[in-house]
């Protein structure tokens, strides 16, 4: 699934990987990597290696363990790229598998794509006017075609000549026969970052990958950034043909729940936001109760934060399932019911006849809230005031978030004080984004984005894909 039905969540989008060494096994590093990635895509998988001649790649659907059951067979591989997926252009099949792997007058390469392009649609219609032939239903393979039928000199010209026609979000790792290319859109949207191996170096979505490897930290990738790593070493080059074209715009969702609370984006540790949050809701809320908790696991870091500011105790009323695995059921509302209730059981002994503070990171159809809450209350909670550690949703992402149209986000029909009265929560708060910009105050307001709050989007976005662009391309 996509947006998940049963849990009421937006899914993270995706993860790419990749690592330039000589002297180690450059497939079994980016296999970890990816697995410490695993949170921000759970569709499919795949690993492609280079070792100056050729490029090898395996790929499968599912989790990480379950698509990639051998590493690429290549002697002397030094070069290697990966990919963690959930689809948000194109549908969840086998031939949408990435890395996308090219050969052409350049040589080889493989393309790692987290993010999606807004003009991904006519760019392809103009590609296939042209002649071109297209295998998939991704946008990513719109870069690989541009790429291939650029005329620039060499690798690197090309990759900068594609990438200036795209528009929207794009974090790209890409490896050729010799080089590991990464590039961030002039915007940011996505997140980068740069690692250092002893022999080399490495390209991660997420810091927490490079702890995994034990690779160090560098630094980030910068919004309209390309860097090139070869044996030489790294180098660095703005794509943008002015630095005015540079209009930060993070997205601010990673802080709230996409990335792992372990890792640092744009110099903002995730953990240190979420308990930030938690400590905002707990000044802006003030709620008299008798007991902190989270919907597991995603609101824990808020909830803990909460606790710690408020004063009230922390614990846990709510046991998950860690055990349940994705489901192909698309659920009616009794069956997500008995499917949330799989996943979540109160813990009767906890939460009988407190007033619970109860916290979540986001609440996007309002599905599952309320399952929840009665849940909590046939277990004998006096009140149950719903939390909620970000704003309201109310208008869709374009930008590398699988979300849903406007009309089926519950904040853009419904008052708040309706929502509560659906969910049956006897209070419900979103935190301000006054308070949610205080909470990450590593990166200036300026340079976040809120277009899933406001509709206030950085990059414009077409007529087609006004209300949602999952499938344009099929």
């Amino acid at each position: 699934m996509h947006y998940d039905s049963v849990f009421d969540k937006w899914h993270e989008e995706c993860g790419v990987f990749g690592i330039y060494d000589r002297h180690l096994n450059v497939g079994n590093f980016t296999y970890w990597g990816l697995f410490a990635l695993q949170h921000r895509g759970q569709e499919s998988a795949g690993i492609a290696i280079s070792n100056g001649d050729d490029i090898e790649v395996t790929k499968g659907m599912g989790l990480l363990t379950e698509a990639i059951k051998q590493l690429p067979e290549i002697e002397g591989g030094f070069i290697s790229s990966g990919h963690v997926r959930y689809s948000t252009t194109g549908s969840n099949n086998p031939k949408n598998i990435q890395p996308l792997v090219i050969h052409y007058q350049g040589g080889d390469m493989a393309v790692a794509h987290n993010g999606n392009l807004t003009n991904a649609l006519g760019l392809r219609r103009e590609l296939e006017d042209r002649g071109s032939i297209f295998q998939t239903t991704m946008d990513s393979e719109v870069i690989v075609n541009l790429i291939a039928r650029s005329k620039a000199a060499n690798t690197e010209d090309r990759i900068i000549e594609a990438v200036r026609r795209i528009e929207g979000a794009f974090s790209l790792v890409i490896s050729t026969n010799d080089k590991l290319i990464g590039v961030r859109d002039a915007n940011g949207f996505r997140p980068l970052c740069l690692g250092k191996t002893e022999h080399g170096y490495v390209l991660s979505s997420e810091t927490c990958a490079l702890d995994a490897i034990k690779a160090d930290f560098i630094r980030h990738i910068e919004p309209g950034e390309m860097v090139i790593i070869d044996d030489s070493g790294v180098r660095s080059r703005l794509f943008v043909e002015s630095e005015k074209e540079i209009n930060k715009a993070l997205c601010v969702f990673e802080y709230i729940y996409f990335a792992r609370s372990d890792s640092e984006i744009d110099g903002q540790s995730v953990y240190q936001a979420r308990l930030n949050m938690g400590r905002e809701l707990a000044r802006e809320t003030k709620y008299d109760a008798d007991l902190v908790m989270s919907i597991p696991d995603s609101g824990t870091t808020a909830a803990l934060g909460y606790a710690r500011e408020s004063g009230i105790p922390f614990g846990e009323g709510l046991i998950k399932n860690r055990y349940m695995g994705r489901t192909f059921i698309k659920p009616d509302q009794a069956q997500r019911e008995l499917a949330v209730r799989m996943k979540l059981n109160a813990v009767a002994d906890v939460v009988k006849g407190k007033r619970i503070v109860l916290i979540d990171d986001s609440i996007v159809r309002g599905t599952t809230s309320g399952i929840i809450v009665r849940m909590l209350k046939e277990a004998g909670a006096k009140e149950v005031y719903m939390c909620v550690s970000s704003p309201a949703i109310e208008y869709p992402c374009h930008y590398g978030i699988d979300t849903s149209v406007r009309k089926e986000l519950i904040a853009a029909t419904h008052t708040i004080e309706e929502i509560r009265e659906y969910i049956k929560a006897d209070k419900l708060h979103y935190l301000s984004r006054e308070g949610l910009c205080r909470a990450v105050s590593g990166v200036p307001e300026a340079e976040l984005c809120f277009a899933c709050f406001d509709g206030d989007y950085a990059v414009s976005v077409p007529m087609d894909q006004d209300e949602g662009g999952k499938y344009v391309l099929e």
